[in-house]
C-alpha cells in the first residue's frame, strides 16, 4: 500500500513538473510569436512608405531608375517573405532594400530641389525613424528568439519540448553593413 502511495506522489510531481515546463515554453513561444508581429507591423509601415519615396525620387532622378527599381524589387521580397513567415528571407531582402536606400540617397546629394523638397523630407524623417523602431524591435525578438532557444534546449525542458513538439525559433540577422546606422535625416541636415 505505502508502495502505491509513494508512486502516486512521484506521479503526481512529475504530472505538475511537466505541466509548469509545458507552460514556460508555451509562454516563450508566444513571446518570440508577439516580437514578431511587432517588427512584422512597423516593416508593413515602412514598406507602405518606400512606394512614395520612390515616386517623389522618379520625379526628379529619370535617368536613376535602376536604383529606383532595386528599392522597389526589395521591397516585395522583403513583403513575400514576411507574409510567408520567413524570417531568413525577410533579413536578406532587407540587406538588399537597406543597399537600395543607401545608393538612392548617395544619388539623392545630386538633386538640390529634391532634397528640398518638404514632402521627400517628410518621407525620410518617416522612415529613418521606422528604421530605429525596426532596430529596436529586432533587439527584442532575437532575445524571445534565444529564451526560447535555450530553454529548449536546457534539461530538462529539452525532454518535454521534443515531446510535445517545441522547434528553435529564427533570428533576425541583417549582414554586419546594413547594421550600420541608415539615419537618412544626417544626410539632409546640412539641406
Amino acid at each position: 500500500m505505502i508502495g502505491w502511495v509513494i508512486f502516486g506522489v512521484i506521479a503526481v510531481v512529475v504530472i505538475g513538473y511537466t505541466i509548469v515546463i509545458y507552460n514556460g515554453l508555451v509562454r516563450l513561444k508566444h513571446a518570440v510569436s508577439q516580437a514578431w508581429s511587432n517588427i512584422d507591423v512597423l516593416l508593413r509601415q515602412r514598406h507602405d512608405e518606400l512606394p512614395k519615396l520612390v515616386e517623389s525620387c522618379r520625379q526628379y532622378m529619370q535617368f536613376e531608375s535602376e536604383t529606383l527599381t532595386q528599392v522597389t524589387e526589395a521591397r516585395n521580397q522583403a513583403d513575400r517573405a514576411r507574409r510567408e513567415g520567413d524570417v531568413a528571407g525577410v533579413g536578406g531582402a532587407e540587406n538588399l532594400m537597406r543597399a537600395g536606400l543607401g545608393k538612392i540617397m548617395a544619388t539623392v546629394e545630386a538633386y538640390p530641389e529634391l532634397k528640398a523638397n518638404e514632402s521627400f523630407r517628410q518621407l525620410l524623417d518617416r522612415i529613418s525613424g521606422l528604421e530605429d523602431a525596426i532596430a529596436d524591435r529586432r533587439e527584442f525578438y532575437n532575445a524571445a528568439v534565444n529564451a526560447n532557444n535555450v530553454r529548449i534546449e536546457q534539461f530538462p525542458d529539452v525532454l518535454v519540448a521534443r515531446a510535445l513538439g517545441f522547434e528553435p525559433a529564427e533570428l533576425l540577422v541583417f549582414s554586419e553593413e546594413m547594421t550600420a546606422d541608415v539615419d537618412v535625416r544626417d544626410l539632409f541636415a546640412a539641406g
